[in-house]
């Protein structure tokens, strides 16, 4: 006869497997730790444009050293009534070579903006850029920048 403590460890298995999904299906990992070990990337120049306005409403920029996980959240306006193209959109972690975020974060991205809740971020300092044009192609973009602390 099987002991009362393997009865208890075979019937904890499913349980805390369970438990362990749901705890890692709440956070989405934005930057893996391989990622944030590049080299950073280089900053472009930016010019006058019509494009969608871009704000930063999370992690504001004024946060200084925040913790992992964050909630990223990016505020999309129209300009001239002329509607966000939300398939333009483009997240890149700056970085050299530069690595595009946007596929992993596709469902997060609509017309208004992108919101992702609980996006893990090794520590260190990150550097994120985002494009985005309006349906008549033209671009905006804004980089901005954050450190989570360990």
């Amino acid at each position: 006869m099987r002991s009362v403590s393997a009865m208890f460890t075979t019937a904890m298995i499913p349980v805390l497997t369970v438990v362990g999904f749901i705890m890692s299906a709440g956070a989405m990992e934005l930057i893996t730790e391989e990622e944030a070990k590049l080299p950073d990337g280089i900053s472009r120049s930016r010019g006058i444009t019509l494009g969608p306005l871009i704000i930063l409403v999370s992690p504001p920029a004024t946060a200084g050293m925040i913790k992992s996980p964050l909630n990223l959240k990016i505020k999309f306006e129209s300009r001239g009534g002329v509607k966000v193209d939300e398939d333009s959109v483009i997240l890149t972690y700056q970085k050299n070579p530069p690595i595009d975020l946007t596929q992993r974060s596709r469902s997060f991205i609509s017309m208004h903006g992108i919101n992702i809740e609980n996006a893990t971020v090794p520590g260190g300092t990150h550097s994120i850029r985002v494009d985005v044009k309006d349906v008549q192609g033209r671009p905006n973009f804004l980089e901005f920048g954050f450190t989570i602390t360990r």
